[in-house]
């Protein structure tokens, strides 16, 4: 057994060239898994128009992709488990890429759909699964380097998703936003076959836990469907709201008490997780994600509806942050793995807080470098949280728990993510009626009927939302605050 503060033979602290090329796979085949989940939002409108169908209905364009990547992701442990994390890596990236070629020819809503699941039953697994392999070779003392890599594409989707997409909307047909997918997959799934190794950790007496996987992936794909229902204008009060919550609720709930009985064999073991850093980590990261989420989300909406400006221009706004970002990213990453990251992750809340209270000032008339500047900021902050917040989520995480680990953290975010659109525009439809007499909320309504005051008074409802974002940026810091200050020296081990 190698200790965790112990190199193993031929292994550098530094960024070895194995390292490297399978950092390289990891973010060519997931980088566009990410995107494609922001991408595909500026073309809701057009995909309706060229279909002809209502926008309730072209909205599960999006949500099942969402749901088929909340159901797939529970599954990773165990498929690396049973098949080695090589395999599935190639099976994730290679259903990703029928999926996307699939989409690019549907003939009709119901097969764009079907489609979009497949789709996301491939893009699902591939981060998970690409981040357990970083995490395996890496071991603790690279753990926040190889966290900022990994923390490329999940930067780059909300920065680029909407400007890719504008760009594609704008210029070609709809259908290019899939066909753009497969040359880089195509790409990666090369890369992959020529330098990952076999696998050699992986159990064919695996058995898969079918209790837990019937009460875990439907319980989770009901909350998200619930949040993203929130998000879309659904009423708390709603049936299909409080339906889809109480089940998924009550769905995760019994999946908790089944894991803790079952042990090693559920679908993740939840009893290995109990360490005092990955429930703080990921309970910080599950807040820090509601916030900055809807920050990406609030700006463009803000561009649109405030002032009016075209999908392109206001994903121009969300720029700013993935450069602040890569400005702080790899220099977070080498001082977490020297100093430890708790106090990196504290002063990147705070800058990321800066940015928000700068937001909370917009009105119609605000120029487009205040914003921007205001966004580079937060991707400051951004750069020093995510690598080093995920790095210490592993600490004193036993080698042979990191599949179950890197599988419950990344349903955290998940989670996360969609609790705080909805967070989002549940906030944002109560400012409106709020400032805006009669209104019922919606942003549809919002942008029909305007006069000359609404511009001013949408700004008031958006900065009050934007408050919102730096409340629970606050809360965040409870938990991560929690987190062991400095790296444990028996952490992951090696066989």
């Amino acid at each position: 057994m190698t200790e965790a503060g112990t190199a193993p033979p031929g292994r550098s602290e530094g960024i070895d060239p194995h390292l490297r090329n399978l950092a390289i796979v990891v973010v060519l085949g997931a980088i566009m898994t990410v995107l494609d989940s922001t991408i595909v939002n500026v073309a809701i409108t057009s995909l309706g128009k060229d279909f002809g169908t209502s926008l309730s209905t072209i909205q599960w364009v999006v949500t099942g992709y969402t749901l088929a990547l909340s159901m797939a992701i529970p599954m990773t442990a165990w498929s690396i488990r049973r098949f080695g994390s090589r395999t599935m890596w190639l099976v994730s990236l290679g259903l990703f890429i029928s999926g996307s070629l699939l989409c690019g020819l549907a003939w009709s809503v119901p097969a764009l759909i079907a489609f979009r699941v497949l789709q996301g039953l491939g893009g699902g697994m591939l981060m998970p699964v690409g981040q357990t392999m970083l995490v395996r070779e890496a071991g603790p003392d690279r753990m926040g380097r190889v966290m900022s890599i990994i923390s490329v594409p999940a930067m780059l989707a909300p920065v680029l998703g909407p400007l890719l997409g504008g760009v594609i909307v704008d210029n070609l047909s709809w259908r290019w936003m899939f066909f753009v997918n497969i040359p880089l997959c195509a790409v990666a799934l090369l890369s992959a076959v020529r330098m990952l190794p076999r696998d050699t950790e992986r159990s064919a007496g695996a058995r898969l836990d079918v209790t837990g996987m019937l009460l875990l992936s439907p319980g989770l794909a009901a909350l998200v469907y619930a949040l993203s229902a929130a998000g879309n204008g659904e009423s708390l009060a709603g049936g299909r709201f409080l339906a889809a919550a109480i089940a998924g609720g009550a769905l995760i709930v019994a999946f908790v008490v089944h894991a803790f009985r079952k042990g090693d064999d559920a679908l993740i073991d939840l009893r290995r997780l109990g360490t005092r850093a990955f429930t703080a980590a990921t309970g910080g990261f599950f807040l820090y994600s509601a916030a900055v989420f809807s920050l990406m989300i609030l700006v463009p909406l803000f561009a649109g509806l405030v002032r009016g400006e075209s999908a392109l221009d206001a994903g121009w706004l969300l720029a700013p942050m993935g450069l602040g970002a890569m400005a702080t990213m790899a220099v977070s990453g080498r001082m977490a793995d020297r100093f430890g990251g708790r106090w990196l992750v504290v002063g990147g809340v705070l800058c990321v807080l800066a940015g928000s209270i700068v937001l909370t000032t917009l009105s119609p008339a605000t120029g487009r470098w205040t914003i921007m500047g205001a966004m580079f900021v937060v991707g400051l902050g951004h750069g020093m949280i995510a690598p080093c917040l995920m790095a210490m989520a592993y600490q004193g995480i036993p080698r042979e728990a990191v599949p179950a680990a890197t599988t419950g953290a990344n349903i955290l975010i998940r989670v996360g993510s969609s609790f705080g659109t909805a967070v989002t525009a549940v906030a944002l439809q109560i400012g409106i009626r709020d400032e805006i007499p009669g209104a019922s909320g919606s942003l549809d309504e919002a942008a029909a009927h305007r006069t000359a005051d609404t511009p001013a008074l949408l700004a008031n409802a958006f900065t009050g939302t934007f408050w919102w974002s730096a409340a629970i940026l606050l809360v965040s810091l409870l938990p991560i605050l929690a987190v062991p200050r400095k790296p444990r020296r028996t952490q992951l081990t090696s066989p």
